[in-house]
């Protein structure tokens, strides 16, 4: 009987451990699917997610859970795989709102990567970044102008950050910024991880004309603690579906809001 409780206690375990892996590779998990990946009842699971959450390695959120991240940001390559198809659709519907021969500011971020891919159809463009990824990308393409920000390169994404970013990104005014965010809180809170990161994309809202938001929906489940502004302080929010607390803060603070389509 010890045996049997032994070998019980070892499947619950390695199968929580399975959930966090998960977890940390997509990012989110829903009890229903983790319910049919391990033949398992909804009940089932949500005890193990609720067991995680109480660890402080997953978050639970309706119907499911996220990586917890409060202070830290998942890898690049990850943060890329989440909600692909999603980013996709919000980088879209971004570029349509920038017109030929405009000046923008693209910051760090895999969903303002998802815009700079979808910005290729443009004509004379003059990008100033601080993301190397997307430079990378639009230096290609003859018909834009692209200006790189000085400073301290991240290695782990390719952002660049600093004292020096922020006086570069200040010498500008421009037509567009096109900016990211790790996390909203439902009161309109735009949060990232880096305090380096945020000076800079602070310095990029004051210097633009139109502020652009764009975030996909796993934004509205996750934390962070460095404040970079508030809702109000943007002109148009583009997202995949967007939580009901944040399209009241979009409806009360008059900020356009677009929701993409995303895959199905």
């Amino acid at each position: 009987m010890v045996a049997d409780h032994a070998t019980v206690a070892a499947d619950v375990i390695a199968r929580q451990e399975a959930i966090l892996a998960l977890a940390r590779a997509e990012g989110r998990v829903t009890v229903d699917g983790l319910a049919a990946r391990f033949g398992v009842t909804p009940q089932t699971i949500r005890k193990d997610l609720n067991v995680l959450a109480a660890r402080r390695v997953l978050a639970r959120v309706h119907g499911g859970a996220v990586i917890q991240s409060g202070t830290a940001n998942m890898e690049y390559e990850k943060r890329k795989q989440i909600a692909a198809g999603e980013k996709a659709a919000i980088g879209r519907a971004a570029a349509a709102l920038v017109p030929d021969e405009a000046s923008l500011f693209i910051n760090i971020g895999t969903t303002t990567e998802a815009v700079s891919e979808a910005l290729l159809s443009r004509r004379a463009l003059m990008v100033i970044t601080n993301n190397i990824n997307v430079a990378n990308r639009m230096r290609l393409f003859p018909q834009f102008e692209v200006v790189v920000a000085g400073g301290v390169v991240r290695g782990s994404d390719g952002g660049i950050v600093g004292e020096a970013a922020v006086d570069f990104i200040r010498q500008f005014r421009v037509d567009f910024a096109v900016i990211g965010a790790s996390a909203i809180d439902a009161d309109g809170a735009l949060l990232d991880y880096d305090f380096r990161e945020v000076k800079v994309a602070q310095a990029i809202i004051v210097n633009a004309r139109h502020v652009i938001l764009v975030a996909d929906a796993t934004k509205f489940s996750r934390a962070a603690p460095v404040r970079i502004a508030h809702m109000s302080q943007i002109h148009t929010f583009v997202t995949d579906v967007c939580s009901d607390p944040v399209r009241r803060v979009c409806d009360e603070e008059d900020v356009r809001l677009i929701e993409a389509a995303g895959p199905g």
